[in-house]
């Protein structure tokens, strides 16, 4: 039997849960899980056939949006963690910076592993880091902004 471990992204409101990046409530989006471990953060998600930029590469704008959403859920996970309350605490992307450093393979698991460089009362800098192979492919920073969450996911 496997185990099951609560995700970041179990814990958000309903409405916040159709990101096509992670957003469980998305059918056609990645659906990426992350996880919290200590003061940081994992996620391991597989890229298939159609997410290439060439053959047999990732496409850049894929990697972009699971760096953000493991930052942003980064950024929502451990200001939940400080707040110490059961309220729902959302931080949103406010920039996002990425570095390519190699070409990411398809068909082989990603892993990407993000912590907390700065923060203050409005602002989260993440650092993220995606590894194919334990080899880092990408890395990049996201400036989150806390916002109010019941504001925010109105409709």
């Amino acid at each position: 039997m496997s185990e099951h471990r609560e995700t970041i992204q179990d814990k958000w409101p309903e409405a916040a849960t159709f990101c096509w990046g992670c957003g469980k409530n998305n059918e056609h989006g990645l659906q990426l899980k992350s996880y919290l471990e200590g003061d940081e953060t994992v996620a391991t998600w597989t890229p298939q056939e159609y997410h290439l930029a060439f053959p047999g590469i990732l496409n850049g704008g894929i990697i972009s949006t699971l760096i953000d959403c493991h930052a942003t859920g980064t950024a929502n996970a451990l200001a939940h963690r400080q707040s110490g309350s059961d309220d729902h605490i959302m931080h949103v992307t406010a920039s996002l910076s990425v570095k390519f450093l190699r070409p990411t393979p398809l068909g082989k698991p990603v892993t990407l592993r993000a912590h907390v460089e700065e923060a203050d009362e409005r602002r989260m800098k993440v650092v993220c880091s995606l590894y194919s192979e334990g080899v880092e492919c990408a890395r990049g920073e996201v400036v989150t902004a806390s916002v109010d969450a019941r504001k925010f996911l109105e409709t």
